[in-house]
């Protein structure tokens, strides 16, 4: 095995995802504990403590306790290297989910006990079967009044739409939760409310064994037994192949709050969760332990550090190893570009890295050559598919709140949208500024990060909008007379091409029926 081959095979990328306040940044927190990359996990939404979750670094999230940008981290555990990205849950920075989606090989889906499946985890989890990424569900809270473990099993089947198979079962649930059974492992996992961690740990291949009884007292023995005698019976079980393929999503119970069950979890995921896999480019599918290294931007984020004005473009190294100060081809702008000082992350702690392998993602200083979707390569060119940006719902114009600051704003504005925080659109016939979001706390966020890290002030103003589409056309007459007719709805997108902004369903159905010849996209991937 050769040395690429042999650090391929020890990485694991993976995204957490969940609805919010399912714990997903409190699980993150508890495997970076193991991974021994922090000493102290931040207690997230109590303000008596000042130590905030390490993912959640952004002034806005300390304020709000949400995340709202997706964070990466590394660490090793148990010869293998690790790299989790924490997703935003809230649905308006769903966006932002979706583009990680594109960049790991596969997902852990927080669900709490006693709200099951959400929303927001439907959806996410559409986008991981369109992709085919395999997926591991962590039942969150049981030490919570919740819903019965079976019930949640067939919730999960149904809103999901895919086989589960528990390979760990709770013993009791809420005040009077005793533990798991640990299915994968044949061992009985005790849980003591106070201590924060698991205090006893028994191996229990019989789970017939009259000890059992001296473990949890009878009658939780005998419904422990019964238990497993109906999951054996119900559930298939796990076969790795299917999990891969992402046909069947293992399912553990526990607690990340206090610490119990995540280490279960954690050794079960690093044996069978996939290393990094080929990727699809427009082009050709790219292996990863191909020797030449190719690699595509899924992420850009301004102000990491707001004392430097800095941009971060987030790399996804696909195959081959990226090195330190060697020149690779951007695809986009035809040149060779090298780079000093790659980082790689501990949520903001950074430090630079002199190599990096497929499956790892590498920060690298941006002073505005990246854009979203951009693919660098040792020289071959190469374009990696599936990173659109979709057509928002909400729009507001942007105005100047402070003359004296007019360059500040500007700046601010390009930077991020450059991140795809939202999308920038000039009405061509006004010159007026449109930002165009999915969801109405992205404007909360663009205002107070404009005066916090730029020192700029916006403020909104209204205008009423259905949605904005990309147009394109060959019959070239057809479409000048659509520009002309709709003159006061057209706009530019920062990359300068044609965006129809229809105010109504009715006149975009319209205007689809009148204009056979032009196509009306609704993803700016076409």
């Amino acid at each position: 095995m050769s040395e690429l081959e042999n650090e391929i095979e020890k990485r694991r990328t993976f995204a957490i995802i969940s609805h919010p306040d399912a714990g997903k940044t409190t699980l993150t927190e508890k495997l970076l504990l193991f991974g021994g990359a922090i000493h102290v996990a931040g207690a997230v939404k109590s303000n008596k403590i000042k130590k905030t979750a390490t993912s959640d670094w952004m002034e806005i999230e300390k304020q709000r306790g949400i995340s709202v940008a997706t964070s990466v981290m590394g660490f090793d555990y148990d010869g293998y290297k690790i790299n989790i990205l924490d997703t935003p849950g809230h649905q308006d920075f769903a966006e932002d989910t979706f583009r990680t989606l594109t960049a790991v090989d596969s997902v852990i889906i927080v669900v709490d006990s006693a709200k099951g499946v959400e929303m927001q985890t439907r959806k996410l989890m559409e986008v991981c079967r369109m992709r085919h990424t395999p997926v591991m569900i962590f039942v969150n809270k049981m030490d919570r009044d919740g819903k019965d473990p079976f019930d949640l099993l067939d919730e999960l089947e149904e809103e999901l739409k895919i086989s589960v198979c528990p390979l760990s079962w709770p013993i009791d649930s809420g005040q009077k939760f005793r533990g798991v059974y640990n299915i994968f492992q044949e061992k009985l996992d005790l849980y003591t409310p106070s201590k924060q961690t698991i205090t006893e740990s028994v191996e229990f291949k019989d789970i017939s064994s009259p000890e059992l009884e001296g473990y949890i007292g009878d009658n939780l023995a005998a419904k422990l037994r019964e238990d497993i005698d109906l999951i054996e019976g119900v559930y298939p079980p796990l076969n790795i192949e299917d999990y891969l393929k992402g046909q069947i999503a293992p399912v553990f119970f526990g607690s990340a709050l206090n610490n119990f069950g995540v280490k279960e979890l954690l050794d079960c995921f690093v044996q069978i969760a996939p290393s990094p896999r080929p990727v699809e480019a427009v082009e050709r599918i790219v292996k990863p332990d191909e020797e030449a290294f190719t690699g595509f931007i899924f992420k850009i984020h301004a102000n990491m550090d707001p004392n430097h004005r800095s941009c971060i473009a987030f790399v996804k190294i696909c195959s081959g190893k990226f090195e330190r100060n060697v020149n690779y081809k951007h695809v986009r702008q035809n040149r060779m570009l090298k780079f000093s000082s790659p980082t790689a992350f501990m949520a903001q702690k950074k430090e630079t890295v002199d190599e990096a392998f497929a499956g790892d993602i590498v920060g690298l200083p941006d002073t505005g050559n990246f854009k979203i979707g951009d693919t660098l390569t040792s020289g071959e060119n190469l374009h990696f598919k599936g990173l659109p940006s979709f057509s928002p719902e909400m729009f507001k114009y942007i105005e100047n709140a402070d003359p004296m600051k007019a360059k500040q704003l500007q700046k601010g504005v390009d930077q991020l949208m450059d991140e795809g925080v939202a999308q920038l659109f000039t009405n061509q016939y006004t010159g007026r500024k449109i930002i165009g979001t999915v969801g109405q706390l992205q404007f909360e966020v663009i205002q107070y990060r404009l005066l916090h890290e730029y020192g700029a002030q916006c403020r909104w103003e209204p205008i009423s909008l259905f949605k904005a589409c990309w147009i394109e056309s060959d019959n070239k007459d057809q479409l000048a007379e659509f520009k002309k007719r709709k003159a006061q709805y057209m706009a530019f997108d920062k990359d300068g091409r044609d965006v129809f902004l229809a105010d109504s369903n009715y006149v975009l159905m319209m205007a689809q029926q009148d204009f056979s010849d032009i196509k009306f996209h609704f993803t700016s991937e076409f």
